[in-house]
């Protein structure tokens, strides 16, 4: 499929999220318009892009439906200059969204090898010099580049992972589906007070792939 045909059906979907009502914040469109999924999938997937489902990446793992990517960026209210890391690179997709929302670094950290150089080739196609991607356990976060303004998690976890509470910053957020392997999670969105404490948002169901590691599912 010609690239100006993604283009026309990429925008389609965008306008639809738009329509539907799940895509309100006007930095999140744009960002969404400006980095097309389509760039962060296999070539035989990419006339499937647009459509509002998740589809198959390397070693058997999926890239979010645009829908619930443009949920968890607005839950996350993504601001210029904040210090943001994301847990699960995947395709790379949702670290060049964020990226081009805080117009600076991003710490993105990934434990399979083969999604490490597939998230990287695709950031460098698209033109994004801005996103770090790291080789490791993500349920441990990075505390090289702590603390965080924003942690957003792409996995589902058993409980949230206190190395990412750690992390944050007083007033910082973490968004994190927290519930059973493989099945059905509630989108959390947990905020970290002043004083240390944590007020917890839940925001509906969701089924993502489950975050591996030590403080995660045990692979």
């Amino acid at each position: 499929m010609k690239e100006e045909e993604l283009r026309r059906l990429w925008k389609r979907t965008v306008k639809n999220l738009e329509l539907e009502g799940i895509l309100r914040d006007e930095r999140v469109k744009e960002a969404f318009l400006k980095l097309p999924r389509y760039l962060f999938v296999e070539e035989k997937y990419r006339k499937y892009a647009h459509l509002d489902e998740p589809l198959p990446i390397p070693a058997g793992q999926t890239i979010s439906a645009p829908h619930m990517v443009a949920i968890m960026l607005q839950l996350a209210e993504l601001k210029p200059g904040m210090n943001v890391l994301e847990v699960g690179t995947g395709s790379g997709w949702n670290a060049a969204l964020m990226a081009e929302l805080v117009k600076g670094e991003v710490y993105t950290i990934e434990r399979i090898p083969e999604l490490v150089e597939f998230a990287r080739r695709n950031l460098e196609r698209a033109g994004i010099k801005n996103v770090h991607v790291i080789l490791g356990d993500g349920s441990k976060g990075f505390p090289p580049k702590a603390p965080y303004d924003r942690i957003i998690v792409t996995a589902g976890a058993p409980e949230v992972p206190k190395p990412l509470i750690e992390q944050l910053k007083p007033r910082g957020k973490l968004i994190i589906p927290v519930g059973s392997y493989h099945l059905w999670q509630d989108l959390l969105e947990v905020i970290k007070m002043k004083d240390g404490s944590i007020k917890v948002k839940n925001h509906g169901g969701v089924a993502f792939v489950p975050l591996i590691g030590e403080h995660g599912w045990k692979g």
